[in-house]
C-alpha cells in the first residue's frame, strides 16, 4: 500500500541514514485514487499502543489506533479524510499502561504557546523569488568572502505598538532594510524551532521541524528568508541538536522508555540547563536530527546553522574530559550529509573546547564545520578592554595571544547575546572611563574586530551603543539614536562594515598566515599594536594601528612593507564618529628608513583609544577612489564639549 513505509526507508531510518525522515514521519496529506487521506507516522519503540487524538475526535483516541509497522517501533495511522488545519497529538500508552499525550516530533507547525498541540500543515504553495541568490550561494566559498553577521532575537529586536511581537512579514519589511543599511552580510536568528518558554530564547526545543508560531506561519517565515535573499542577505539559524526541554508534551520520556534520550539518568539529565541530552548513539536519533537540518535547508532555504553547545556533544554528558565517540560520529555525519546536499552551507560550531580540527573535513579527520566561534579571542579581548587602561601594559598578551592559534581553524569572532546578559553588562558599559571614553573604546574594539583575522558577529543593539544589558522582554533602545554619541557610533558601524566589504585584505586570507603580519606586537608600554593585513595580490595590503590608551601621539613612527604613499581610509577618532579629531588628513609618504623589522616606515598621528587604517595610494584611478573613502571617513566641524574636555586632559 502506498501509505506504508518501504523496507528500504525503514532500514535507512534504523541505520541512522534516512536524512529526509520528515517525508515519512509526521502528518502528510496524500491523494490516492481520487480520494484524500492524512497519514500519520511516529517512532515509539517502547509504546504498547499508539492512538491519534485531536480536535476532530474530541481528543479521544479510541477508534483511531495506529498499526505497528515493525518490531523496532514504527507506527502508522491513515485517516480517510483531509485533516489540514486540524490540531492533534499522539496518545501513547506505555508498557506500564500510562497514557501520554505527545506533540508530533515531526510536526511542521504547532499551536502558539501556551497551547502545545501539533497542526496538520502543508508547506507547499509558496513561490520563491531567490533563485539568483541560491545560484550564487552554491558557487561561493565564504571563507574568502566578507562575512559580517548581525545576531538577532526576533522577539525583542522591535515590538509592535501594543507591545506584541512583530510577525515574520513585518520583521522582513523592517529588519531587512535595516541590516542592508548597516552593511551586514548575514543575519543569525536565535532558535526558531518551536519552544514552549519565551525566556529560553528558543534553546529548549520541542519542535525540530516546526518554525515557531509566535511570529506567524511557515509561509510567513518563507517570506522573511526570501526577502533577505532578494537583498543579498544570508540567513543563519541557531540550532540545538545536543539537548531538549523536558516539557510533558515534548520528546522527554516520549513513549515511556526514553526513545530520544539516555536510559541512564546520569547521562540523560543535563543539570546545567535543566534539560535532557539526546542519546546520539541511537541511530534513529541521528536520522531525526540530521533530517531536521536538511529540512530547514530545503524547505526554508536556510544558508547555515550555528550549532549550539558543541562541547556538550563532543564530551559525554556531565563530563568535561570524557570524549563521547557517538557525539563525534554524529557531528561528522551531520556535516558530511549537509555538505553533500549543499556544499557551501555555513556550519558554525559554538564550541568552547580546544578540540582540534573542528573545521577540517571528516575525510581528513576533522569534524567538518565551516567555522568555529573564537571564544578564546572574545574572552581575552573583553577582559583586556575591561582592564584599567593604565594597567593594560601588564596584560599585553591578551591581545597578542590569539595570533598563536588564529589560523588553526576557520574562525568567527563573536560578540554575541551571551556576553550582554546575566549581569555581564552591555559592550559599551564594559568599557572603563567616562562617557566619552566608553564610546571611543567601543569604536576601537569594533574596529579591531574588523581588522583581526576571522569572520565577524555582533549582537543586535551593539550598533546603537546600548548602556543597558539585553532585555529579552523589551525591544531595543531605539530612542538612543536621538542622542549625538549614539548616532555617531551607529554611523561608525555602518562605515566599518562598508570598509570591511570593500577591502579584500580584511577577508580574503582570513584563515592563512599569509593574510596577517605583525609590524609591532611588543609596545606594551604604550599599548599600541600595529600590523598588516594582506589580500591575495602581493601589492594589496592595509596597515592597521590600534592604540588602547587615552594618550594621543603625533610624529609616531611605524614600519611599513612598501615604499608607498599612504592614505588613511578609516580613523575611529574622526569627529563624525564622536572622536577628538586626531586624524591623518593628508597623504603620508613612506621613508626609506627601516623600522620594526620593515624596510620602510611612516610618521603619523595615532589617535587616543583609536584605530587607524592606512591603504597604499596606487594609480590615479586608485587615488580618486581612495579620496572618496577619505571624504567618507573624516569630518570637519566643531568639537563637542566632551571632546574638548577630553583633549585638554589628554594633552595636559
Amino acid at each position: 500500500m502506498v501509505f506504508h513505509p518501504t523496507e528500504f526507508q525503514l532500514h535507512l531510518f534504523h541505520e541512522g541514514a534516512l536524512f529526509k525522515s520528515h517525508e515519512l514521519f509526521g502528518a502528510h496529506v496524500i491523494s490516492e485514487g481520487g480520494r484524500t487521506y492524512t497519514r500519520f507516522c511516529v517512532w515509539a519503540p517502547h509504546a504498547s499502543e499508539v492512538r491519534l487524538a485531536g480536535d476532530f475526535n474530541d481528543w479521544e483516541g479510541n477508534g483511531f489506533n495506529f498499526e505497528k509497522v515493525n518490531k523496532e517501533g514504527v507506527w502508522l495511522f491513515v485517516a480517510e479524510q483531509n485533516l489540514t488545519g486540524s490540531l492533534y497529538k499522539y496518545e501513547i500508552i506505555t508498557s506500564s499502561g500510562e497514557k501520554k499525550l505527545k506533540a508530533d516530533p515531526y510536526a511542521f507547525y504547532s499551536e502558539i504557546r501556551p497551547n502545545t498541540a501539533s497542526i496538520v500543515h502543508s508547506l507547499g504553495g509558496y513561490k520563491w523569488n531567490d533563485r539568483s541568490w541560491m545560484r550564487k550561494r552554491d558557487k561561493k566559498d565564504s571563507t574568502s568572502e566578507p562575512v559580517s553577521i548581525y545576531e538577532v532575537h526576533l522577539g525583542s529586536w522591535k515590538k509592535a505598538e501594543d507591545g506584541s511581537f512583530l510577525n515574520y512579514r513585518e520583521l522582513a519589511d523592517q529588519l531587512v532594510p535595516y541590516v542592508l543599511e548597516h552593511g551586514y552580510t548575514h543575519v543569525e536568528l536565535l532558535p526558531l524551532t518551536e519552544h514552549p518558554l519565551d525566556i529560553s530564547w528558543g534553546y529548549q526545543t520541542t519542535g525540530y521541524f516546526s518554525v515557531t508560531s509566535r511570529y506567524g506561519t511557515p509561509h510567513d517565515f518563507m517570506y522573511f528568508v526570501d526577502k533577505c535573499h532578494q537583498n543579498n542577505i544570508g540567513v543563519i539559524l541557531d540550532w540545538v541538536p545536543g539537548h531538549f526541554c523536558k516539557d510533558a508534551h515534548g520528546l522527554y520520556n516520549f513513549d515511556g522508555g526514553y526513545a530520544y534520550d539516555y536510559l541512564n539518568e546520569h547521562e540523560r539529565e543535563n543539570r546545567v540547563w535543566g534539560t535532557a541530552n539526546f542519546d546520539l548513539g541511537k541511530t534513529e536519533v541521528n536520522s531525526f536530527l540530521i533530517s531536521s537540518a536538511i529540512f530547514w535547508l530545503e524547505k526554508y532555504h536556510i544558508d547555515g546553522f550555528r550549532v549550539d553547545a558543541v562541547a556538550n556533544i563532543i564530551y559525554r554528558p556531565n563530563s568535561e574530559s570524557e570524549v563521547n565517540p557517538h557525539g563525534i560520529t554524529f557531528l561528522k555525519k551531520l556535516n558530511s550529509a549537509v555538505g553533500s546536499i549543499r556544499p557551501n552551507i555555513l556550519m558554525i560550531a559554538e564550541d568552547s573546547t580546544d578540540w582540534p580540527n573542528v573545521t577540517t573535513t571528516p575525510k581528513h579527520g576533522g569534524l567538518g564545520f565551516t567555522y568555529k566561534w573564537n571564544m578564546g579571542w572574545m574572552n581575552d579581548m573583553l577582559k583586556y578592554m575591561e582592564t584599567d587602561p593604565n594597567h593594560r601594559r601588564y596584560h599585553h598578551n591578551k591581545v597578542t595571544f590569539s595570533m598563536m592559534y588564529a589560523f588553526s581553524e576557520n574562525f568567527i569572532l563573536p560578540f554575541s547575546h551571551d556576553e550582554v546578559v546575566h549581569g555581564k553588562k552591555s559592550l559599551l558599559d564594559k568599557m572603563p572611563g567616562d562617557y566619552w571614553q566608553k564610546f571611543a573604546q567601543l569604536r576601537l574594539l569594533l574596529g579591531y574586530q574588523i581588522a583581526h583575522p576571522g569572520k565577524k558577529l555582533t549582537f543586535m543593539g551593539t550598533e546603537l551603543g546600548q548602556f543597558s544589558e539585553w532585555k529579552d522582554k523589551e525591544e531595543l533602545d531605539w530612542h538612543l539614536t536621538d542622542y549625538e554619541m549614539h548616532a555617531k557610533l551607529n554611523l561608525f558601524v555602518k562605515e566599518l562594515n562598508k570598509l570591511y566589504k570593500r577591502s579584500k585584505p580584511l577577508y580574503q586570507l582570513d584563515s592563512t598566515p599569509e593574510g596577517f603580519e605583525w609590524i609591532d606586537a611588543n609596545n606594551h608600554q604604550q599599548s599600541v599594536f600595529s600590523f598588516a593585513r594582506r589580500g591575495t595580490n602581493d601589492d594589496d595590503f592595509l596597515v592597521i594601528v590600534c592604540n588602547f590608551t587615552w594618550h594621543a601621539y603625533t610624529g609616531y613612527r611605524i614600519g611599513v612593507p612598501g615604499l608607498e604613499r599612504y592614505r588613511e581610509i578609516l580613523n575611529s577618532d574622526s569627529l563624525e564618529f564622536g572622536g577628538s579629531g586626531v586624524i591623518n588628513k593628508k597623504v603620508i609618504k613612506a621613508e626609506k628608513e627601516g623600522f620594526h623589522g620593515m624596510p620602510f616606515s611612516v610618521v603619523m598621528n595615532v589617535p587616543p583609544y583609536g584605530i587607524s587604517i592606512l591603504r597604499p595610494v596606487k594609480k590615479r584611478k586608485g587615488i580618486n577612489a581612495n579620496a572618496k573613502e577619505e571624504d567618507g571617513s573624516h569630518a570637519s566641524g566643531r568639537r563637542t564639549g566632551e571632546q574638548a574636555k577630553f583633549i585638554d586632559k589628554r594633552t595636559g
